[in-house]
């Protein structure tokens, strides 16, 4: 749609507003149209391999496997994970540094989910308050397995 606007005599400046982006953005985006190339190759991202995990494939098993047992079977004096303890656990074992809400990514493809614990919050008011920065770990909720 960028490139049928800026075909149409809308400028690069305007577009970049219109879509939230930099100019430059802009500019990369109809570069990659002006290609030779089929319309399908120009829309798509090329693969990315990405920032290499923190963990070996070995090393994220055994994480993985931690987090199914209570904290208190793997040594800590908690009664669940919390993304803070999640990253003294990490950083303890496996001398790698993680921040929390990378913390609570990991949570997540360990197959835990964020229970909230208040009587008649929705699923969304529950998931607010965890992502919320002002809500202290554990005091309204708990991971556990989904």
């Amino acid at each position: 749609l960028a490139a049928i606007a800026y075909k149409n005599g809308i400028t690069q400046t305007e577009l970049a507003e219109w879509y939230g982006v930099e100019r430059r953005t802009i500019y990369s985006w109809l570069k990659r149209l002006d290609t030779d190339g089929s319309l399908e190759e120009a829309v798509s991202d090329a693969q990315r391999s990405g920032r290499p995990r923190k963990l070996s494939e070995s090393q994220q098993d055994a994480f993985e496997r931690s987090l199914h047992q209570s904290p208190t079977e793997v040594g800590y004096d908690a009664e669940t994970w919390s993304p803070t303890l999640v990253q003294q656990h990490l950083e303890e074992t496996y001398d790698v540094e993680y921040s929390i809400p990378s913390c609570r990514r990991l949570l997540k493809e360990a197959g835990l989910r964020y229970q909230g614990s208040e009587v008649g919050a929705s699923k969304a008011d529950a998931g607010d308050q965890e992502n919320s920065s002002s809500n202290a770990e554990g005091r309204n909720g708990r991971w556990v397995p989904k």
